[in-house]
């Protein structure tokens, strides 16, 4: 059974866990290959290394009423089909992530885009920067869904807000795998290290 992962004073690192929701996993109405895999792959790294983090936090994308980010003709850059639509089974949390016990979770895209988590806000309203910043957090590990769009942005708003950046490239996936290379060189580009 996983428990609650508490703060603890002497870390200062944090994982973050973006956008493993049902949309984004096999069925959905956004499936990226692999996602449920790595849903799984990433509560069997909470249950081994967990308790190495300060903190274990989680993003979801949780729209609203998104505008023009939402496309009955997508082009797949900009627009999307509809997808985690806040009150839908689309927007929970996908079953193969067997964690569940966050520490925060921040909700983002209400009526906008977002990729970056740290867009989002959670239920007591702190942004992630302003939650990392009150718990002492100067370090993150990042993973989850896409590769190529949320988990870039949130790993790359993180090295710009100053913190130490990782991306577990191997508990990711990517809506297009042929791509990776050009988004590896820009997690280069700004300092984030890349573990497989």
């Amino acid at each position: 059974m996983l428990g609650r992962f508490s703060y603890d004073e002497r870390m200062s690192r944090a994982l973050i866990v973006v956008d493993v929701q049902v949309d984004f996993c096999e069925d959905g109405s956004m499936a990226v290959p692999g996602g449920q895999e790595v849903a799984r792959s990433i509560t069997r790294y909470i249950q081994q290394k967990g308790s190495d983090y300060s903190a274990l936090l989680a993003t979801r994308d949780a729209h609203v009423d998104p505008g023009d980010h939402f496309s009955k003709s997508p082009d797949f850059v900009d627009s999307w089909p509809p997808h985690c639509r806040v009150g839908t089974i689309g927007a929970e949390f996908s079953p193969a992530l067997g964690f569940r016990d966050f520490n925060a979770v921040f909700d983002k895209g209400e009526y906008s885009a977002a990729y970056s988590g740290f867009e989002g806000h959670s239920a007591s309203g702190l942004t992630m920067i302003d939650w990392l910043h009150q718990h002492g957090i100067d370090a993150v590990d990042v993973c989850g869904i896409a590769t190529d769009y949320c988990v870039k942005a949130t790993a790359l708003d993180a090295a710009r807000a100053g913190l130490g950046t990782t991306v577990l490239v191997e508990l990711t996936a990517a809506v297009a795998p042929d791509d990776l290379d050009d988004v590896l060189s820009e997690f280069a580009e700004a300092g984030i290290t890349v573990k497989n």
